[in-house]
């Protein structure tokens, strides 16, 4: 069978021993370091991979952390925003007592001092009225002695009482 592809059978041992010679040191100097950087490249993947899971779990936890903060914060500020609320309506609620007492002083304030006016305008009314009442008097006294009627009496008391001042 070897003589028929035209070599000798010592050529053809001399070639399958050249090809296992072959082989065996390719598969020595070669095929293991091949199998060695094949190794340690499927390992230097499998660590970028563990190292990017790791850093996405690391990213997921700080952004969970953040969103907490962010959460923890805008509760804050709606917790400001209620007591700031709060203080503004009790100061308004002061502020509207304080308005209404100061309104209510006013108003007795003002009654008063209308009391007050009321009392001195009634007593200078009396006061004119008593006057007029001896000029009503002293006239009578007067016109008795003249004889004269009572309604010339009231009219000269009239005219008298006008150009003292006296106006009702």
């Amino acid at each position: 069978m070897v003589e028929a592809l035209g070599i000798s059978l010592t050529e053809f041992i001399f070639y399958l021993i050249n090809f296992l010679i072959l082989v065996g040191a390719l598969g020595k100097f070669l095929y293991k370091p091949f199998l060695e950087l094949m190794d340690n490249r499927k390992q230097s993947i499998q660590d970028a991979l563990d190292n990017a899971e790791m850093t996405n779990r690391r990213a997921d936890e700080k952004m969970q952390n953040y969103n907490k903060r962010i959460a923890r914060v805008e509760e804050e500020g709606r917790e400001i925003i209620r007591e700031a609320k709060q203080k503004a309506d009790m100061q308004a609620a002061a502020i509207i007592e304080e308005a209404n007492s100061k309104a209510t002083d006013i108003i007795l304030k003002a009654e008063q001092s209308i009391e007050r006016e009321k009392e001195k305008a009634m007593e200078e009314m009396r006061q004119e009225i008593a006057a007029l009442a001896i000029l009503v008097a002293e006239k009578i006294v007067e016109q008795e002695i003249q004889r004269v009627g009572q309604e010339a009496i009231v009219d000269e008391v009239i005219k008298q009482a006008r150009s003292t001042g006296w106006q009702s």
